[in-house]
């Protein structure tokens, strides 16, 4: 894969917090969530909290819920 994303989506860019908005709906998907997880930090240059506020989002809080209980 060769594309590059754009400056503007990321950390810093102008419209970083659209991209960050769309992440739960792509998580959500069906695939490997390793794959998307690598996809996010790699390509999309989130940071690991950036990352897990989203999976949150996708699973309706479920992530938090499981390591407060």
């Amino acid at each position: 894969m060769n594309k590059k994303i754009k400056a503007e989506f990321l950390p810093g860019g102008a419209r970083r917090q659209e991209l960050l908005e769309q992440v739960p709906n792509y998580l959500r998907a069906p695939g490997f969530q390793g794959n998307k997880h690598m996809f996010c930090l790699d390509i999309l240059k989130m940071t690991e909290t950036e990352y897990l506020e989203a999976l949150n989002k996708a699973t309706n809080g479920a992530v938090a819920r499981s390591v407060w209980n």
